[in-house]
């Protein structure tokens, strides 16, 4: 007798455990998404309706194509002008290629809504003078400038490890005549010489810092890990613009006098 009431108390002491557990695991979903307590347990309440975030979400429709509206005229050219100036510096050639875009788009849309390409091509045609006029209000502004474009993109483009090389092929890119970089090029790094050479080489050290050879290579690495690295990062910088000379005096340095010359090279 007392062995089945031992039994049937542990067959109890089961049942409200499962139940306590249950009960535990309703009151938590019962604080989210899932019901409440009540929901969980009495099987004649209705269920809780999910969350919309939870629902299957509805296909979007896509997007209405903008209007093409009147042909640019100078007041939209300059007002693009304008916005573009704001948040990008840029050059006389970048400008005379953005406005042609916005002329190129509207062209796009008003063919797409039926105008004949004859027709929008004289559209754009027309436009062209307005372009040079919108150039010339952003020069006499000084938003466009191309020597002070050239002095600072030649300074940052040093300070991040650019060779001299570099620097005039991405100036030449941007659309910047070759006598406005060379100008810029000696005022901002220097008459090739003594400056330019100690410029020159506090951007091979930037490049090579970044490269982690020569002195900024980990003291963890071996012999043969660091011989890898340093010719790996001659042959980068060969592709790069700097001369050999540079570069290997670069990749020898001490580590200590190579962080000064860049301090000095950024602080200037």
């Amino acid at each position: 007798m007392v062995h089945g009431c031992v039994s049937r108390v542990g067959v109890c002491q089961d049942v409200y455990r499962a139940a306590g557990r249950r009960i535990a695991v309703a009151y938590r979903l019962g604080r989210g998404r899932y019901g409440t307590v009540q929901a969980m347990t009495d099987p004649d309440t209705p269920p809780r309706r999910k969350s919309p975030r939870h629902a299957r979400r509805v296909a979007r429709e896509p997007r209405r194509p903008t209007p093409a509206g009147p042909a640019p005229d100078r007041a939209a050219l300059r007002a693009a002008a304008l916005a573009h100036v704001a948040r990008f510096a840029t050059t006389i050639a970048g400008m005379e290629r953005m406005l042609g875009r916005v002329l190129q788009r509207w062209g796009r849309r008003a063919e797409a809504e039926g105008m004949e390409p004859s027709l929008v091509t004289q559209h754009i045609a027309a436009a062209a003078p307005d372009i040079a006029a919108v150039i010339a209000d952003m020069q006499a502004l000084g938003a466009v400038d191309d020597a002070r474009f050239s002095e600072s993109r030649a300074r940052s483009l040093t300070r991040a490890g650019r060779s001299r090389r570099a620097v005039g092929a991405h100036l030449q890119a941007r659309g910047v005549a070759a006598s406005v970089v060379a100008q810029a090029m000696e005022e901002t790094l220097g008459t090739r010489g003594e400056g330019a050479h100690e410029t020159e080489l506090a951007a091979a050290l930037v490049f090579v810092r970044k490269r982690r050879a020569g002195p900024f290579i980990s003291p963890d690495c071996t012999d043969d890990e660091a011989t890898m690295r340093d010719r790996r990062a001659m042959e980068a910088m060969a592709r790069s613009g700097f001369s050999r000379d540079i570069a290997c005096r670069a990749l020898g340095m001490d580590a200590q006098e190579a962080e000064e010359r860049i301090w000095r090279m950024k602080s200037a």
